[in-house]
């Protein structure tokens, strides 16, 4: 699937960047998602990428000239501690 974006499209709505800050985060030597994300910011908004990370990875395999699948996926972060959910409910240590 190949599409032209415009430069001044939004693809990650949470941290407002655009494919021109994608394309020139690719310039400066993203090869990957984590190396967008690391450079843009783009999936380390409220959604975590769940709205723009296949965006991203169109955006990065057509600049590229590879298959999305080679672009990689974003990196998951756990929380550092394990949470209960009494703790999620109530906001304590129940």
């Amino acid at each position: 699937m190949n599409k032209e974006f415009s430069d001044d499209m939004i693809v990650c709505r949470c941290e407002e960047v655009t494919v021109a800050d994608i394309k020139e985060a690719i310039r400066e030597g993203a090869k990957d998602i984590v190396g967008v994300k690391r450079r843009t910011r783009a999936g380390m908004g409220l959604c975590q990428g769940r709205t723009c990370e296949k965006l991203v990875a169109q955006i990065l395999a057509q600049e590229l000239g590879v298959s999305p699948s080679e672009v990689g996926t974003s990196s998951a972060r756990p929380p550092v501690r394990p949470v209960t959910f009494g703790e999620l409910a109530y906001g304590e240590v129940i």
